[in-house]
C-alpha cells in the first residue's frame, strides 16, 4: 500500500506588527508570539538567519518555546547568495552552520536557500556549491568547525545525533527554466522550490523527496490573499505531491517521475503577509487537507528566557511603513 508524505503547511516568520490583535491575541507579549504560532501551525521559517548570523542561545530560546513535532524552515544567510553569489563561500558557509541552528535538533527543518533575480544560473558554479552543503547534522558540525575568528567563543559545532538535511533552492531568473539546472538538483538531491508570485518563474519539477512551497501571493508580492478556488488549486497539487505522484496541472521542464510508493513529505509557507493574509490563507489550505492543528489560544508554556531576556525573531525588511490592521 503507498504511502503518504507529512504535509507541513505555515508562515514565512512570525514577528509582525500587523499581526497584533488580528492573528495574535490583543494583548499578547511580544515574546510568547513564537510560542502562540507554533501552537497555531506546525511549522515556521526563520527569516533572521538570512540578515544575519543568529546566536546559539536564539536557536536554543526558539527551540525550547515551540512544541513537540514541530519544526523549522532556515533561511540561508544572504551573504552567501546575494552578496558572495557562491563564490568563495566555503568560510561564510561554516560560519552559518556554526551560528546554533544545530541547536534546534529534531526541530531542525530544510534549509531555504534564495537567490536575488539577478543571479543567473551558472552550471558550475551551482554544482559545487550543492556540492557542499551537508547531508546530515554530522556533516554540519564537521563543517561548522572551520568557521573563521568572527565566530570564536560563540559557534556551536555539536551534534547530538545523526540527523539527515534537507536543503532547497528557490530561484528568480530565467535561466534557471533548464534542463540542466533540474538534471543538477536531482543529482544532489536537493529541492526546488515551487514560488507561487507573478514576478518570477513558477517550476513544478520534482527534485528530492520532500516539496518546498512558498506562496507570495500570485498576483500582488507579499500582498494578495488566496480565495477558495486558488487554494483548493494549490490543495490538489500538495495532495498529489504527498502521494507520490505529481498535479495534472504542474508546470515543468522535464517529464515527472516515477510514482514514489513512500509519497513525498510537503513543506508550504505562506509569504502574503504585509496584508495579513498569511495566518488565515495558511489555516484555510490545511483545513482543506484535514491536516489543521486545532485553535489554540492557551500558551501552554511561558517563553524560556536566557540572559535575563526571550529572543525574537528581527522583522522582515521588506515591509512598508507598518499599520496596525489589514
Amino acid at each position: 500500500m503507498a504511502k503518504t508524505g507529512t504535509i507541513r503547511i505555515g508562515i514565512s516568520g512570525w514577528t509582525y506588527a500587523p499581526w497584533r490583535g488580528v492573528f495574535y491575541p490583543k494583548g499578547l507579549a511580544r515574546k510568547s508570539e513564537l510560542a502562540y504560532a507554533s501552537r497555531q501551525f506546525p511549522s515556521i521559517e526563520i527569516n533572521g538567519t538570512f540578515y544575519g548570523l543568529q546566536k546559539p542561545d536564539a536557536f536554543a530560546s526558539w527551540r525550547d518555546e515551540t512544541p513537540d513535532g514541530f519544526v523549522f524552515s532556515v533561511k540561508g544567510s544572504r551573504y552567501i547568495t546575494h552578496l558572495k553569489r557562491l563564490r568563495n563561500v566555503e568560510t561564510p558557509l561554516a560560519n552559518f552552520l556554526a551560528s546554533g541552528l544545530l541547536r534546534l535538533g529534531l526541530k531542525l527543518g530544510p534549509i531555504l536557500w534564495q537567490f536575488p533575480p539577478r543571479q543567473k544560473f551558472d552550471a558550475e558554479l551551482f554544482d559545487h556549491f550543492l556540492a557542499m552543503l551537508p547531508r546530515d547534522t554530522d556533516a554540519a558540525a564537521d563543517m561548522a568547525k572551520r568557521h573563521d575568528e568572527r565566530l570564536d567563543g560563540r559557534a556551536w559545532t555539536k551534534s547530538e545525533r545523526v540527523l539527515p538535511m534537507r536543503h532547497a533552492l528557490e530561484i528568480r531568473h530565467d535561466s534557471f527554466c533548464a534542463l540542466e539546472f533540474i538534471e543538477l538538483l536531482r543529482r544532489h538531491k536537493v529541492g526546488l522550490v515551487v514560488a507561487d508570485t507573478v514576478e518570477w518563474p513558477l517550476l513544478m519539477d520534482v527534485t528530492a523527496d520532500f516539496i518546498y512551497c512558498r506562496l507570495h501571493g500570485s498576483e500582488q508580492l507579499y500582498v494578495s490573499g488566496y480565495g477558495d478556488e486558488a487554494l483548493d488549486r494549490w490543495a490538489r497539487r500538495i495532495d498529489a505531491w504527498t502521494h507520490g505522484i505529481e498535479p495534472d496541472d504542474a508546470k515543468r521542464i522535464k517529464p515527472p517521475l516515477k510514482r514514489s510508493a513512500k509519497g513525498r513529505d510537503a513543506y508550504v509557507y505562506f509569504d502574503n503577509d504585509v496584508k495579513v493574509r498569511a495566518p488565515a490563507d495558511a489555516r484555510s489550505l490545511a483545513e482543506k487537507l484535514g491536516v489543521a492543528l486545532p485553535p489554540d489560544d492557551r500558551l501552554a508554556i511561558k517563553p524560556t528566557r536566557r540572559g535575563g531576556r526571550t529572543m525574537v525573531e528581527e522583522p522582515r525588511r521588506h515591509w512598508p511603513a507598518l499599520r496596525s490592521g489589514p
